[in-house]
């Protein structure tokens, strides 16, 4: 009996100290440009939240306040399940100097008994375990990761720079993955294509990939196409992507999405690697700014001029460095966050561990994107080295 006494004590003295309004004044407030703050752990949040609140844990919100609130002037509105946490987080930001802090009264069940405008979590109990540490980020957070599930990326080749980017994508939780590759595994590829196995030799690259990435995680959908990109196919096959990873070592491939991509709109992230040294950039073309990746390599170079790695060797770990630079470009393409590597190319020499970055202006005179550049079409160049990575 005590226990319970001390306990509407403390609360008591608590709501002398926190202000506390209804759910229907905590509506009106935030209309007027307040900040609703939802308190509940992920998974209470996923059955259903406030419209335009913020979902920020209460074990988080002293870490994470002044990254999605850095005002401490903003009136700020908290709620929880009840009205009881809400108020120990309202007392936490008063501690921390935020001026005017309210608890709304009956939490999350006076909000919906009171008819107010509830969204559905957009993550269930499995998806708010498994992305926490990533939604944690106030960059992300619980819409980018609803962004994450809708997009669609496509990965040309699942060989030394798709292997790691298509593990990173998946495990992010990228909706789904389309993976297109008419090569075979080889143990030759075990040392840099971690997505294969030494079980799956002789099998095709893109069901061995699937396979790992279904494992990996489930939620995702993985579509794989046995092919090889031609002229004939090149639009069939991206089209309906959000953003294409370049994960080939043959400039015949890399013509002919430059010259898709532009054509559909989609960004382009491009990667090469050799021996020792690796690059990378973004070719987005729903940019005036951003170059293509003709203004790179305006014509193809001679067959000898572009040794691929069964020629001219790869250190095993070069293509998963550079690969992540290309998964990391796609998510923030996805969430449109940060600066993406547009007009700007990143080179990596792994024997001196130095990364440069060189600019990279758009070309007037490019035959792809210039002022006198013409489409007349997709042409299948003469492949000058061995299919994807």
């Amino acid at each position: 009996m005590s226990e319970g006494l001390d306990r509407e004590r403390w609360l008591a003295d608590l709501r002398l100290r926190v202000p506390e309004v209804a759910a229907a004044e905590a509506f009106v407030r935030q209309a007027g440009g307040a900040l609703l703050i939802d308190v509940r752990e992920d998974n209470e949040r996923a059955s259903g939240m406030p419209v335009g609140a913020l979902g920020l844990s209460r074990g988080f919100l002293e870490l994470r306040i002044e990254q999605s609130e850095p005002d401490r002037d903003r009136r700020i509105l908290l709620l929880c399940g009840s009205g009881q946490r809400s108020l120990l987080a309202a007392e936490s930001l008063q501690r921390m100097g935020y001026r005017d802090v309210a608890s709304v009264t009956g939490g999350m069940a006076a909000w919906k008994v009171a008819g107010l405008p509830v969204v559905a979590g957009s993550l269930d109990a499995d998806a708010a375990e498994r992305y926490a540490r990533q939604v944690l980020l106030p960059q992300v957070g619980e819409a980018g990761q609803g962004k994450l599930t809708q997009a669609r990326v496509v990965v040309i080749g699942a060989g030394g720079l798709g292997a790691p980017a298509l593990l990173y994508l998946a495990a992010a939780g990228v909706g789904q993955l389309t993976v297109i590759d008419d090569d075979r595994v080889e143990r030759s590829n075990l040392h840099r294509q971690v997505v294969h196995a030494d079980a799956r030799v002789g099998m095709s690259k893109a069901e061995s990939a699937r396979m790992t990435l279904s494992a990996l995680n489930p939620r995702i959908r993985v579509h794989t196409v046995v092919d090889r990109l031609r002229a004939d196919n090149v639009e069939a096959l991206i089209r309906d992507h959000d953003v294409v990873i370049d994960g080939a070592d043959n400039f015949a491939t890399r013509y002919l999405l430059a010259a898709a991509t532009r054509q559909l709109g989609i960004p382009m992230v491009y990667a090469a690697i050799e021996r020792f040294t690796g690059q990378a950039s973004v070719f987005d073309p729903r940019r005036e700014d951003s170059p293509c990746y003709r203004c790179l390599f305006p014509e193809p170079p001679a067959a000898a001029d572009a040794p691929n790695c069964s020629e001219a060797g790869v250190l095993g770990v070069l293509p998963g460095l550079v690969g992540l630079v290309q998964a990391t470009e796609a998510m923030k393409l996805i969430l449109g966050i940060g600066h993406p590597l547009v007009g700007r190319l990143l080179t990596y020499d792994a024997l001196g561990m130095r990364f440069r970055e060189l600019t990279l202006k758009r070309d007037p005179a490019c035959p792809g994107c210039g002022s006198e550049a013409r489409f007349t079409g997709y042409v299948d160049l003469e492949r000058m080295c061995a299919a994807a990575g």
